[in-house]
């Protein structure tokens, strides 16, 4: 065999053999992406809230002359009502009997509840639970006093708002239904649009995604009632939790999904079982109609069905999807037909490299609409989660479209080696044009020249001229360059589609930084600092402990509260009790709260804190004539 026919054949060898390396590595990386996604579902907390609390009525903390006759939540965002959304508890943590919750008139963002008509002087505590309109659950707690503050036995959050249980099956579905839908449509799109010669490689990934899918989908629609109650996934099966997600609009579109699902799983069965073949046009159609469709089951549930300019938003989000699905998918469906593709390789990689800078183009276009819309400002993509998780993806897709600018590079060569070599197939076929051959008298047969004589291997060259063409050298080292740039392509498409999907659980910066301009309480958490000193004068029972509430807490005006607790933990009486507060750094104070006995409750209405900074807390308590003991705190005091 002549030199140039050994080396094409070693190098298309070593090709076959780099393909069965990048199906292994696509397998692991398949897995190690799996196992990813299973260590975020288990280390992770539970789902940051998507709406928060812009303000309440009677606000957190507050002391009201007259109980009020509702409490009423006001959100960043539409919510919908749970059959326990509001639990209101008594001063002896004993839950009281209220109205049914529901919407102010009007109000989708607001939600209230009634309260009986005579209630007890004291510290009441309200625990709630909502549903977002990106179908995410949000609970919180807040107090309100009527007529003066005293020490409640209820904690903050009374009961388990999340069941961990819950939490984790339910994230683990929603991560491998976002896998499961990126392979599946990806899978249709290549071989609708790419036409490979034969699609039976695709038959089991496509499978193995439809199934993971449908399963996904079917998890999903049985723990919602538990996920947004918070309860046992036992729960799962009961009749009260079935009717209520079929009645809600995350559970109706659950079902539209598993409908989808079925109906195109029973037309592609029905088609295989007729054999019978679309045309070409049909087939794109029916695919696209049907991913559409699909994709808008996601994006009608999540961020952009709540907030600034929704009809947009969702068919942003739908066209997000899909992009990101017929480029990530479509990857995997291409390193799974490499190993089959040889003359006919070309024509694909064509088809896909169009497939994909279309793809890229719709992810930037709508990807910088979503995060204008999700951030709000500069600001928030350092200040908030959101904001860091986004620049952590835009990094993975910059990484993503350099891998992609390799593989389409080594496409464009290998598609201009194709060319090339067409046309000397082209010109080496066509006979040689000799119009003097009749004009010219017969000669005899002249003796050949040197350089065509006839080599010493000719039988061995006669013999692989029945072989078909081996693709020269350049061709196959670009093919076979090709196949890792892909491979890597795929690698980093993971990583963006596990941040992609952590995007979807977590605040959208414009919520966050609105919630955070203002003094309501987001995720249950009260906007007075609270510090609790235990204190020994020494003396038998001398022991309790002083719990200090600076309200709000920051620079300006504040108002400071405190109460004494005995060493069995009920409110104590003291003769004496003084607070003050020290800024050691500025060489600031003490500065004298004055706090004044109300009854066992000590407070100042007004006390000015001038600078922010750590303070120090000195709190003197006696309780005797003499008794008595001075003990100290840090407290900070921000803006």
């Amino acid at each position: 065999m002549p030199l140039a026919g050994r080396r094409a054949k070693g190098t298309r060898a070593v090709g076959r053999g780099d393909v069965r390396d990048g199906i292994r590595w696509l397998r692991r990386l398949t897995l190690l992406g799996a196992g990813l996604l299973l260590v975020l579902l288990g280390a992770a907390a539970p789902a940051t809230a998507h709406a928060a609390l812009r303000e309440s009525d009677p606000g957190d903390g507050t002391v009201l002359r007259t109980a009020p006759r509702h409490v009423t939540l006001t959100f960043t965002e539409s919510v919908g009502l749970l059959t326990d959304s509001f639990r209101v508890y008594d001063p002896e943590n004993h839950r009281l009997r209220t109205g049914t919750a529901d919407h102010a008139p009007g109000r989708s963002d607001t939600a209230r509840v009634p309260l009986p008509a005579k209630l007890a002087t004291g510290t009441y505590t309200v625990a709630w639970r909502v549903v977002s309109a990106d179908s995410h659950p949000v609970s919180g707690a807040l107090t309100f006093s009527v007529g003066k503050r005293t020490a409640t036995a209820a904690s903050p959050v009374p009961d388990e708002t999340e069941n961990p249980a819950t939490t984790a099956l339910y994230n683990m579905a929603r991560y491998l239904a976002y896998l499961a839908v990126a392979l599946l449509l990806g899978i249709a799109a290549f071989v609708a649009y790419c036409r490979p010669p034969t699609a039976a490689p695709l038959r089991t990934p496509a499978l193995a995604a439809a199934w993971t899918l449908l399963a996904a989908t079917a998890a999903l629609l049985l723990l919602r009632s538990p996920y947004e109650q918070g309860t046992s996934p036992a729960d799962a099966l009961s009749v009260s939790s079935l009717t209520h997600t079929a009645t809600s609009r995350p559970g109706a579109l659950l079902l539209a999904r598993l409908a989808l699902l079925l109906l195109g799983g029973a037309v592609v069965a029905l088609l295989r079982a007729r054999r019978r073949r679309l045309p070409r046009r049909f087939t794109l159609a029916a695919t696209a109609l049907f991913s559409t469709a699909l994709a808008a089951t996601w994006s009608a549930a999540e961020h952009a069905s709540a907030g600034l300019q929704v009809p947009l938003a969702i068919t942003s989000a739908t066209l997000h999807l899909l992009a990101m699905a017929a480029w990530l998918g479509g990857l995997v469906a291409l390193l799974r037909t490499l190993r089959r593709l040889e003359s006919a390789a070309v024509p694909v990689l064509t088809r896909f490299s169009r497939m994909a800078l279309a793809s890229v183009t719709v992810l930037v276009l709508t990807g910088v609409y979503q995060s204008w819309r999700g951030l709000g400002s500069w600001q928030a993509l350092t200040d908030t989660t959101y904001g860091r998780t986004l620049l952590a993806k835009l990094a993975a897709v910059t990484a993503l479209l350099l891998v992609a600018a390799c593989s389409r590079t080594w496409t464009n060569r290998l598609t201009g080696a194709a060319r090339a070599a067409r046309a000397d197939t082209g010109r080496a076929a066509v006979p040689a044009r000799t119009p003097e051959v009749a004009t010219v008298p017969a000669r005899g047969p002249e003796p050949a020249p040197a350089s065509a004589a006839v080599p010493a291997d000719a039988p061995e060259a006669a013999a692989g001229a029945s072989r078909p063409p081996t693709p020269p050298a350049p061709a196959a080292t670009a093919f076979h360059l090709l196949r890792r740039s892909v491979l890597a392509e795929a690698a980093v498409g993971v990583l963006v589609l596990v941040l992609t999907t952590l995007l979807t659980s977590t605040l959208p910066g414009r919520a966050a930084t609105e919630a955070a301009r203002t003094d309501a309480v987001t995720t249950g958490i009260p906007t007075a600092s609270v510090t609790t000193v235990p204190f020994d004068t020494g003396a038998a029972g001398g022991t309790g402990k002083v719990q200090i509430t600076l309200d709000p807490g920051r620079v300006g005006r504040n108002s400071v509260q405190a109460v004494v607790y005995g060493p069995d933990g009920g409110l104590a009486a003291v003769p004496e009790l003084r607070v003050s507060f020290t800024l050691p750094a500025q060489r600031v104070g003490p500065l004298d709260t004055k706090v004044t006995d109300r009854g066992g409750y000590w407070v100042a209405d007004s006390f000015a804190l001038p600078i922010p900074g750590t303070w120090t807390l000195k709190v003197t308590v006696r309780i005797s004539d003499l008794d008595q003991v001075t003990v100290t705190a840090p407290v900070r005091v921000t803006k």
